[in-house]
């Protein structure tokens, strides 16, 4: 509108303003005269805000925003939105991203079974390429940087003898690109993580029947190779049943020291008031009464079972088997559930108790939690274990098998178990380690499983449920945008990442996605040609964004404030200053 126009009603003016995209009302409030002289309204920048974005109006603004115009700018000028540069070394799919934690280089992971190293300048260049193929390796999925940037942690898929396929782990140093140890991982989508500076946490599974196995968890030493033969540099930390042909993957490490100073609180009540609680949602619960009440806390992965007038666990399977043989079992089992029922009778007088308080106290505790997909009803991952990591467990010194043990305690219980109802595709931390994002496609309500080799159908809508670490509570609804469309038998891993405001994730509809944390709104969609596997925000920088594809390609993606930044800091050519000085003189 031009100085000295017509002068619009500001109610009329802030309509028009409704209907116009991001970039339009901020840049027609550039050169709009009459709208700059309303601008600070926060009355009118809060109504915008509320119906452009269609949050509810129960949210409050962001506990660090100055105010409404302020936010309505964050949500459009910092999300990491603009394609700024498509990387294109891999040749086959691209799996997984990492960013070290300085910021200054990152990983990437392929179906060509490279890992390759990458600096993050301000064009994005390749550093370093691995080939794992010697090594027998099909391809790499997963890597991570140690927490001073020293080593690099990379997890593939390893060919065995007569072609089978399990997994291993790789440690390079990041100072030379030397490899310095493999482990061996089984199976290979327990990925495997680092526990401190200098060891790291893989699997292995063990077959006790057609359903029935042992998931041990190992803590390594990364300098296998050099260390001296009198230490040790490898320890058993856990050795954990598994039922029903379900298996422990995905392991990652969550530090609990900085759960009472997190980056962003997610409870609108307890920003408000520490000492209030918001109400927690039931997993997979349409009805708006059963969400209101509070969430009872799941049972253990490894259940107690009822105890018949007081029968010892021993004398409870002699009695199970006495039972079969003078055929007083109605009605007739089938192989499957007798091998199951077997199974949980033993374990009942063959675990070792949980460890008791399970949520920190001490804000300083050094106590960190062991995080990993799980099941107890079938094979496809519905279930989240953790198990609490004590200090002295965390180096391989001491007995090579771990800490002593009663002769009766064979295997470790689970300390706490969230039961998702869904086939999980997808786990991530939040920067402070207080929250964990979980990807999962949603089961039919009241399903019924009664094969464990047949678990039910997936939907093709993805439900991101947030967890606070430390309540054990959801504390979210769960977010949705993104979509996936394998079956059961065929499903893979979508890797989320989580910045201090954002969350993000790929999908199989070719997009990757962002979403805002506090406010909990899909903020972009991000365009690939395929199926998106991996995201990764630079923990610096969180207006930087990477995602993986199936496309071979992995893209840069820059928030329009960050873009506008960089081009301004770009040196002009020299020949054209020069071509300049020429004229000026002729």
């Amino acid at each position: 509108m031009a100085a000295g126009g017509p002068r619009l009603p500001d109610t009329v003016l802030f309509e028009i303003f409704l209907y116009l995209d991001h970039a339009d009302v901020l840049s027609v409030g550039l050169v709009c005269q009459q709208w700059r002289a309303v601008s600070r309204d926060e009355f009118l920048w809060k109504e915008l805000f509320y119906r452009y974005y269609r949050v509810s109006r129960d949210v409050p603004r962001h506990p660090a925003a100055v105010s409404w115009y302020d936010e309505f700018q964050r949500l459009y000028d910092t999300i990491p939105c603009v394609e700024v540069q498509a990387l294109k070394e891999h040749n086959d799919q691209v799996l997984h991203l990492s960013f070290s934690h300085s910021g200054c280089l990152f990983a990437s992971c392929s179906k060509d079974c490279t890992v390759k190293i990458w600096s993050n300048e301000l064009d994005i260049s390749l550093q370093h390429s691995s080939n794992m193929r010697p090594y027998n390796w099909s391809y790499t999925q997963f890597s991570q940087f140690n927490s001073d940037d020293s080593l690099l942690l990379v997890s593939g898929v390893f060919v065995g003898p007569h072609n089978s396929s399990s997994g291993e782990i790789a440690v390079i140093s990041m100072e030379n690109f030397t490899l310095l140890s493999r482990v061996r991982n089984k199976p290979y989508d327990v990925f495997g993580c680092w526990l401190n500076e200098t060891n790291l946490i893989s699997g292995n599974l063990h077959r006790i029947g057609r359903i029935t196995s042992c998931s041990v968890l190992w803590l390594n030493n990364a300098f296998q190779g050099i260390e001296s033969e009198n230490v040790n540099v490898v320890k058993r930390l856990f050795k954990i049943q598994n039922l029903n042909a379900s298996t422990i993957r995905t392991v990652m490490v969550a530090d609990c020291s900085r759960y009472d100073s997190p980056d962003l609180l997610l409870d609108y009540e307890e920003q408000l008031a520490a000492s209030s609680t918001f109400p927690v949602f039931d997993l997979g619960s349409d009805s708006e009464e059963e969400e209101a009440k509070p969430k009872q806390s799941p049972e253990p992965a490894i259940q107690e079972l009822p105890d018949a007038g007081g029968v010892p666990a021993e004398d409870g399977l002699q009695q199970f088997f006495d039972d079969i043989m003078e055929g007083r079992m109605r009605p007739a089992m089938t192989e499957t559930e007798l091998e199951t029922k077997v199974a949980e009778l033993f374990v009942r007088s063959r675990t070792k108790p949980p460890e008791p308080n399970l949520l920190p106290t001490d804000s300083n505790s050094k106590t960190k939690y062991l995080i990993f997909t799980t099941g107890c009803l079938t094979y496809s991952p519905h279930q989240i274990g953790i198990k609490r990591i004590l200090p002295h467990q965390m180096t391989t010194a001491g007995p090579v098998l771990g800490e002593e043990r009663r002769s009766d305690e064979f295997f470790d219980s689970l300390d706490h178990v969230i039961d998702i109802h869904g086939h999980i595709i997808g786990m991530g931390l939040s920067p402070d380690h207080r929250y964990l994002y979980v990807n999962s496609r949603a089961w039919p309500r009241d399903c019924i499983i009664s094969d464990p080799m047949q678990p039910p159908p997936i939907a093709e809508e993805i439900d991101l449920h947030v967890f606070d670490l430390k309540t054990m509570k959801e504390v979210k609804r769960a977010l949705r945008a993104h979509r996936a469309y394998t079956p059961n038998e065929e499903c893979f891993f979508i890797f989320l990442d989580v910045s201090r405001d954002f969350v993000a994730s790929g999908a199989e509809d070719r997009h990757g996605y962002i979403w805002d944390r506090h406010y909990n709104i899909c903020l972009a969609k991000l365009q690939h040609d395929n199926v998106v596997n991996s995201v990764a925000f630079s923990p610096v920088e969180q207006e930087l964004l990477l995602t993986a594809s199936d496309d071979t390609t992995i893209k840069v993606w820059r928030s329009p404030r960050a873009v506008r930044v960089r081009q301004a800091r770009r040196p002009r050519p020299r020949k054209l200053l020069f071509s300049w000085l020429m004229n000026q003189k002729s």
